[in-house]
């Protein structure tokens, strides 16, 4: 059924606006003279300068001095990179010190921290800032009030790490690859109770839980917090780093692109015609509202997923295709890559994904049905409600200044053979095709039925698919 979407326009640029009186009055704004270019291929920060030669200096200067549309949560963007001239004597510092080794979802989390997706955290969490997420899925600030942090972002430590740290106020940070990282200062440490921690994040202690069996179940018994400097900028070096766009420089993105909207998807599958349609609906509903210039930001979460999913390069490769045959404006459109693991905690979760979307810059977020949801691990039945989390990211604590946007039900239309959004009154004519129904066609080689997605995206898939096939077929078999 088609849901509703009931906007509160928030201010911008010190002009109060209702969307039922924006629409009613059709107010709209003068036409701007500013054509964004695309900014999807190798290099995502290419733009082009507005045409208008009479804007002056001082209206430059203006421009320049806004933090794009929406105010970062505590009202400063964090940023904890350390600056280049004191990069030396930090490493060697950082190497004097006691060192706690990360694992890669640890390296993921100190990407997130570092660039200020999480803002105003400033690092790890200590035991207090620990429950009051756990708890209350919020902070508390030094003013009395409130930001949404729904996921507590934690790093353990075993018996023998805080044994060897000792009474050491600071710590030194190792990555995955061996090399120095970060220090965590003036640091607290303080149990770890793994089960109420699962038991709070997920609302099961079930077995079979991703993010749990990969970065909780074996973790120590110790969490350790602090404020956390990081030694230079994330890199991973796959050939996607030039699509990390921290949220600087999207703010700084949106900003010269003129943006007066800025929608954002979230998204760990790649996209077919039914999200395309999700988002192209999205931005010309926000065009018939008034606004000018409403830019999507396309961004698929690049930390940690479960095995099954495909992964983030091939999912990347999937996306620019999509651009490339145009389902997706590349003029409108910026597709950047979101650093955080991914949890599949459902309404808990999605309050992160699009908190950290509010420090990235985004003022308005689409959600949909059962978002960072999945299958009950041990049976046959959805583990969340699949309406909760829109309903839930209504009422959250921290999120009142975000426009949600729950996106109508699309589904595949039999009868014109296309993505079409859901009738009810002829169900029957409507085919769902899932996330686990779309993989099993790329894996059997069979074409999904046309106008489900845009062929050379869905090549993208098959070929990956395949390449897992001849992979397999190559193993050796082990005699017994």
């Amino acid at each position: 059924m088609s849901l509703p979407i009931k906007l509160q326009l928030l201010s911008h640029n010190n002009n109060h606006y209702h969307a039922n009186k924006l629409i009613k009055n059709k107010t709209f704004c003068n036409k701007t003279n500013f054509l964004p270019k695309p900014i999807f291929g190798n290099n995502p920060l290419i733009i082009t300068k507005c045409s208008n030669k009479k804007v002056n200096r001082r209206m430059q200067e203006s421009f320049m001095i806004k933090s794009s549309l929406i105010e970062p949560d505590g009202g400063v963007l964090v940023d904890l990179v350390v600056p280049e001239n004191q990069r030396d004597s930090k490493v060697l510092e950082a190497k004097s010190l006691p060192n706690v080794k990360l694992t890669k979802i640890d390296f993921e989390w100190v990407h997130v921290i570092c660039e200020g997706w999480a803002s105003p955290l400033k690092g790890f969490m200590r035991e207090n800032e620990y429950l009051q997420s756990l708890h209350f899925n919020s902070l508390r600030l030094n003013d009395g009030s409130f930001v949404n942090m729904s996921l507590p972002i934690v790093l353990s430590i075993d018996d023998e790490t805080k044994e060897r740290i000792g009474s050491s106020s600071n710590v030194g940070l190792i990555g995955p690859n061996g090399d120095y990282v970060g220090i965590l200062r003036s640091i607290e440490i303080y149990k770890h109770n793994k089960e109420e921690r699962i038991a709070r994040t997920w609302g099961t202690t079930a077995p079979g839980l991703p993010y749990v069996e990969e970065a909780i179940a074996s973790s120590g018994n110790w969490l350790i917090g602090g404020d956390l400097e990081v030694l230079k900028p994330i890199k991973y070096n796959d050939g996607l780093d030039n699509y990390r766009l921290s949220p600087k420089q999207l703010r700084e993105e949106f900003d010269r692109r003129k943006a007066d909207a800025v929608f954002a998807f979230q998204l760990r599958n790649p996209v077919h015609n039914g999200h395309a349609l999700l988002m192209n609906d999205t931005r010309q509903r926000l065009l018939n509202m008034g606004y000018k210039n409403p830019i999507l930001l396309l961004h698929p979460l690049g930390g940690f997923t479960k095995v099954d999913d495909v992964p983030l390069d091939v999912r990347m490769e999937q996306h620019s295709k999509v651009l490339e045959d145009g389902v997706l404006d590349p003029e409108t459109t910026i597709v950047a890559i979101f650093p955080s693991p991914m949890h599949y905690a459902g309404p808990t979760e999605v309050q992160w994904h699009a908190k950290a979307r509010i420090n990235a810059g985004a003022n308005f977020y689409i959600v949909g049905r059962d978002p960072a949801g999945m299958s009950h691990p041990t049976e046959k039945r959805d583990l969340y409600d699949p309406d909760h989390g829109k309903k839930v990211l209504s009422m959250a604590p921290g999120l009142e200044k975000l426009n949600i946007l729950p996106f109508r039900v699309a589904a595949y239309d039999t009868k014109v053979n296309k993505m079409a959004f859901f009738d009810p009154s002829r169900s029957q004519d409507f085919l769902f095709i899932s996330g686990t129904k779309m993989r099993s066609y790329a894996k059997s080689g069979e074409n999904p039925p046309d106008g489900f997605m845009c062929p050379s995206g869905w090549k993208v898939l098959v070929n990956y698919y395949e390449s897992l096939q001849t992979e397999a077929s190559q193993q050796p078999v082990l005699s017994s």
